[in-house]
């Protein structure tokens, strides 16, 4: 069981016997009344983003979720399919649980596999992935009314900002938490 000053942002925890991971907290203290947390969960199964505020007395419970390595091998549907990279076993999460995650999905790519009571339920993807150019503007030389930046279209329908120079067929760099360019490979 964890106290509310234990709750960070990030860490996985149950609620209503669901696995939910913290993306934002505020803990504070107002005399009389005691501490509150106020935060707001995801919801590792179903996607779904929830508001709670938990009193002081509360205690919260650690979600034991264990990580493995998986590969991405296609989609059919919403339906998005994944082999264990030690016993190989497939299996398929969908399109709502996955969310923005699709975008940066391609064959092949390495993920981590968030596992719940030996489940897998989500995925955890890298920090930078390199992605194809598909369709791009021509990049006008002295167009400095845009800054100098354009927005491309990548492999998986991913709209980034890149340099003038980046064309259509380039490989490049995108981190994942931001969803920006980084550079060119």
């Amino acid at each position: 069981m964890l106290g509310l000053g234990e709750v960070k942002t990030g860490k996985f925890i149950v609620w209503n016997d669901e696995p939910l991971v913290v993306l934002y907290r505020e803990h504070s203290k107002t005399g009389r009344a005691g501490a509150v947390l106020r935060t707001k969960l995801k919801n590792l199964i179903t996607g779904a983003v929830l508001e709670k505020t938990f009193q002081g007395s509360e205690k919260i419970e650690n979600a034991d979720i264990a990580t493995s390595k998986a590969q991405y091998l296609y989609a059919e549907g919403n339906n998005y399919f994944f082999m264990d990279s030690i016993t190989f076993d497939q299996f398929s999460l969908s399109k709502n649980v996955l969310a923005d995650a699709v975008l940066y999905l391609v064959e092949g790519t390495e993920v981590n596999i968030l596992n719940f009571n030996n489940n897998p339920i989500n995925i955890q993807i890298p920090v930078k992935v390199t992605l194809k150019v598909v369709e791009a503007p021509p990049g006008i030389k002295g167009d400095t009314v845009s800054s100098g930046t354009k927005s491309v279209t990548l492999e998986t329908g991913l709209k980034v900002n890149t340099p003038l120079f980046v064309k259509e067929g380039d490989k490049i760099v995108v981190n994942t938490e931001r969803g920006e360019y980084v550079s060119r490979t």
